[in-house]
């Protein structure tokens, strides 16, 4: 046994994996935050993205090493290999999906926390009491009461899971964690609209319901859950047998960012007596903007929200949060006692409630961190602008979409998301969206709305400026242009003007 630890210690100080020349150490970490920081500050320099080349996939496809490698070349790697060939959403022209660019600010506080190493699965530190001032803050911003509860967690896919979960134990009971749902939880039907993000039938499914115990309602012209259909819906449920327990709002739908009636559904689930959760992943910041802030009214009667501060509170991926009325009613759906977890009145083991008894994870980092470190720098007033600015300039790109005869406007603008598409062929946008993605000038993405294939641009960085809109309107129509040859539909009249 000696040998074997003497043979593993050999060029090792101590047996410590800590560096052997600390001073050789901070020189190439200095080097490391220095071109990090250069990466962002010089962003618009290089493309948005670019396709991954064969030999860069092949690069980093070895076997598992087994003796070490210098850290200098491990980071040359990540250099050469990684970095080029990431997403790109901390670039001002990705404007593909709900991604926040993310802060120098952020990625320094992202290194503090890595320093820290500390688990906010419990016990008595200070890193639990920076995450629970922010449960505080969230809880005003948002009107709850004293005794809400809030926990980070990795996204709003898994806030909203939580969220079922919650009204799960809600309506049947705690003893369902014990002995399943049964009978009763097969009665058990949830809503939402049909825009509602695809997390939200998934939460059903891992749940134990079943992703047909999911109502998905129609929505109107506004792309808003139909508050009648969803009420008439509820009342044919329980003329049947059924028990509804849960209608998921959006603020922010996925497609084209729609705000559904908060206000309405909330005074419909009071009177049903179902829980009221909001899936907020970006459009409840919007709470921050004093001028769009009116759009969520209603939000302050929920039951739970769910969001993301790593979208429009440009916070580095991944910070999540849920958001509970009743944080009692949270600790029951998740709180389990253990020996090993034993709270004590003195010492370290000491502290009230304990993160663990509000989720799943026992292992959890510090993602309050880059979020105190975020809203303390910059303040929400100044986070407010930035998310009314990612607004208008959405509006501005309706207006040169609308402006553009070759362009075609596929849905209303209700916050930063604009849908749009050439005046060709589905098979045409597609390639453009690949084309432009490809040319590194933009990233937008596509979805499909009333059967026509749209070009989504989601404004959420707060470097996009007004000639980040207008590179997208020129590439756009450039790669329309190269694959029509310059032809455009022109839809038919109505028949009563032939």
């Amino acid at each position: 046994m000696n040998e074997i630890i003497r043979k593993t210690q050999a060029g090792v100080t101590n047996g410590s994996l800590d560096p052997q020349d600390w001073s050789a150490f901070r020189d190439l970490a200095h080097r490391m935050l220095d071109e990090a920081i250069d990466g962002i500050a010089n962003v618009r320099s290089r493309p948005v993205w670019q396709p991954i080349p064969n030999e860069v996939r092949a690069a980093v496809r070895t076997d598992v090493p087994r003796g070490p490698t210098d850290l200098a070349e491990v980071y040359r790697e990540f250099s050469e290999h990684v970095a080029p060939y990431a997403t790109g959403n901390v670039h001002p022209g990705f404007m593909g999906w709900v991604h926040g660019g993310g802060t120098a600010v952020g990625m320094v506080a992202e290194m503090l926390a890595a320093s820290l190493n500390a688990n906010l699965g419990g016990r008595d530190h200070m890193p639990i009491e920076v995450e629970r001032q922010i449960v505080e803050w969230m809880r005003g911003l948002f009107g709850f009461p004293q005794g809400a509860s809030g926990i980070f967690v990795t996204g709003t896919s898994m806030a909203n899971l939580m969220a079922v979960l919650v009204a799960r134990t809600n309506a049947l009971g705690t003893l369902a964690r014990q002995h399943g749902i049964g009978g009763d939880g097969a009665l058990l039907t949830a809503y939402a609209s049909k825009a509602a993000h695809g997390c939200i039938a998934r939460a059903m499914d891992i749940a134990g319901f079943g992703t047909d115990a999911l109502r998905k309602i129609d929505v109107d012209t506004d792309h808003r859950i139909d508050v009648a259909a969803l009420r008439a819906r509820i009342s044919c449920d329980r003329e049947v047998g059924f028990r509804p327990f849960l209608v998921t709002a959006s603020a922010g739908t996925v497609d084209i960012g729609a705000i559904d009636d908060l206000k309405a559904i909330a005074e419909l689930c009071r009177e049903e007596g179902i829980w009221f959760h909001v899936d907020g992943a970006f459009g409840a910041l919007a709470i921050l903007s004093p001028e769009l802030a009116p759009m969520l009214d209603g939000i302050a009667l929920a039951d739970s929200i769910a969001l993301d501060f790593h979208k429009w509170g440009q916070v580095p991926y991944d910070a999540g949060f849920l958001l509970v009325r009743d944080g009692e009613r949270h600790r029951q759906a998740f709180a389990q006692p253990a020996a090993y977890l034993n709270r004590e009145a003195r010492g370290l083991a000491a502290g009230a409630v304990w993160p663990c008894d509000l989720g799943p994870d026992l292992s959890r980092g510090f993602r309050a961190l880059k979020t105190w470190f975020t809203l303390k720098t910059f303040g929400t007033v100044r986070l407010g602008e930035v998310i009314a600015r990612s607004c208008a300039l959405a509006r501005y790109l309706e207006t040169r979409v609308l402006a553009e005869p070759r362009l075609e406007l596929l849905a209303p603008v209700n916050l930063n998301i604009v849908c749009f598409r050439y005046r060709a062929d589905d098979a045409v946008n597609r390639e453009v969206v690949a084309d432009i993605q490809e040319s590194g000038i933009a990233a937008p993405s596509s979805t499909v709305l009333d059967g026509k294939l749209a070009i989504r641009a989601a404004i959420v960085n707060h470097r996009t400026a007004e000639s980040d809109i207008d590179a997208l309107v020129a590439a756009v129509i450039k790669f329309g242009v190269q694959r029509t040859g310059g032809l455009i539909e022109v839809e038919a009249p109505p028949l009563a003007a032939r």
